[in-house]
């Protein structure tokens, strides 16, 4: 396992209408030394986030989301330098208080939700974050919870 940091240049590519995502060199995942999805932190320009390298169509690729993209202050069809480390870090999902409580009130679904992956926990987390009122906040962590208790993934 590699703790140094690989760095290389690439074009951050769009594809459809709005994802966006860079293509690792094989050479890059293979310095890494842990399988073909390794857990990495990207740091692009001056921002560095978590993330995880996938294989798409037969090559290895990056997310690079419009979050991101704005932090980064980059866009799609631009070259750009991108410095990967491997992230031996445990990950954990911040959850809001409100939402937290309710888990822990219905077993079934704090049971479901911890089965999750950090991205499809987030999938909750992230809505109910973004919430402009507390009525919009309130309804969408009662979906949460609902969707959680039947082992619905968002």
């Amino acid at each position: 396992m590699s703790a140094e940091k690989l760095t290389f240049k690439t074009t951050l590519l769009l594809a459809k209408k709005t994802a966006t995502g860079v293509q690792v060199p094989d050479e890059i995942v293979e310095k890494l030394g842990v399988g073909k999805k390794p857990p990495v932190k990207v740091m692009i320009n001056d921002y560095t986030y978590p993330s995880t390298i996938a294989v798409m169509d037969g090559v290895f690729m990056l997310p690079v989301s419009a979050d991101v993209r704005e932090k980064a202050k980059v866009q799609a069809g631009e070259t750009i330098e991108v410095t990967l480390q491997l992230d031996t870090e445990p990950r954990e999902v911040a959850l809001p208080a409100d939402f937290e409580q309710l888990l822990e009130a219905n077993q079934a679904a704090k049971a479901f939700f911890q089965t999750l992956s950090n991205s499809n926990k987030k999938r909750f987390v992230i809505p109910i974050e973004q919430a402009k009122t507390d009525e919009t906040r309130n309804k969408r962590i009662k979906k949460a919870i609902a969707d959680l208790e039947q082992q619905k993934k968002v």
